[in-house]
């Protein structure tokens, strides 16, 4: 954990905040469970952070993504080798958004708790003056979806250098063929499973452009908290265990699922990442005022059940039509 050169001036009571922060943030971004647990658990005590709610539900996809890899499906695909970069890549992803955000949401909490603004914190945690900002102003005024628009623009800016740009990912894993096919066909997906065996979300498609992702998180949130699903959703949040095997909404099918994707925790070692410091994005990165528009087109239907029973079937017969060509 980096420290601020100026930390020891502080006051004492701010500097055991800090320290307090740190070590919560630290402990709870231990692998994905731990971090799409953290991020609903804050939702429910502190529901106006609206953010926190779609960023556990995108988290459990992650883990779906991670266990995909070492399925039933994904290794007659993909080899070992390529399989640990991507489980790296979603990893290091989370791992990065989750150290930058769930700071600022603690430190939120100290906020209200105190019921004093103490966001001029916020850069004892590496976190972009652009937040600075947005917290300041979500403090005075309450427009909580402002607040979490700000908090996907920031997310998507976090990651873009240190995993969507860095040299190793960049040649490894998003120049591939293999991640370019992927991209194209829409096999990665978010998804938000209800108890009653539905699925709703939305595409992740060119995933390199940041404002793409950034367009992406938007269209997640008007699902997510549209008035009709959103109670099917958080139903499912609290009654489901979070394994990041897909198994988790597949048993709600009709008819019930196999099990075909591992449990994480079954499956993955816990990864020690390091933090390097990449200065403010905000300060060095064009911000574009479209990022907070909240116009929005959703050029796909929102329901995914038979799409996505599809596209499983589409992609088990395209690795078995693989495997037969490529077996003696």
């Amino acid at each position: 954990m980096t420290q601020n050169p100026q930390f020891h001036q502080l006051p004492d009571h701010e500097a055991e905040i800090i320290q307090k922060i740190r070590l919560e943030t630290h402990d709870k971004n231990l692998d994905n469970i731990s971090r799409t647990s953290a991020y609903l658990d804050f939702y429910l005590e502190y529901p106006e952070m609206i953010w926190a709610f779609l960023a556990s539900m995108v988290s459990r996809n992650g883990g779906y993504n991670m266990c995909d890899l070492e399925g039933d499906w994904f290794p007659k695909m993909l080899a070992p080798p390529i399989r640990q970069r991507l489980f790296l890549t979603y990893e290091r992803a989370n791992w990065l958004i989750f150290r930058d955000a769930f700071s600022q949401l603690l430190l939120y909490s100290y906020s209200t708790k105190k019921s004093t603004p103490m966001f001029h914190l916020l850069r004892y945690f590496d976190v972009s003056m652009f937040m600075e900002k947005e917290w300041k102003r979500f403090w005075e005024h309450g427009d909580k979806k402002r607040l979490m628009t700000a908090l996907i623009i920031n997310e998507q800016n976090v990651i873009h250098n240190p995993v969507i740009k860095h040299p190793v990912y960049k040649k490894r894993v998003f120049n591939t063929m293999m991640f370019s096919f992927e991209d194209y066909l829409h096999f990665s997906t978010v998804l938000f499973p209800t108890c009653d065996g539905e699925l709703y979300g939305a595409s992740v498609n060119g995933f390199k452009s940041i404002s793409k992702r950034i367009n992406l998180g938007k269209r997640l949130a008007s699902i997510l908290f549209d008035h009709r699903y959103y109670p099917l959703f958080l139903e499912f949040a609290v009654q489901t265990e979070h394994t990041a095997s897909r198994h988790d909404y597949e048993q709600y099918f009709p008819y019930g699922k196999n099990r075909d994707t591992p449990f994480l925790r079954c499956t993955y070692p816990i990864i020690q990442h390091h933090f390097h410091q990449q200065g403010d994005w905000y300060k060095e990165r064009k911000f574009h005022k479209k990022w907070f528009s909240q116009e929005l087109n959703h050029r796909h239907p929102v329901h995914l059940t038979k799409w996505y029973k599809k596209k499983q079937k589409q992609l088990h017969a395209m690795i078995s039509v693989k495997n037969l060509f490529t077996s003696d």
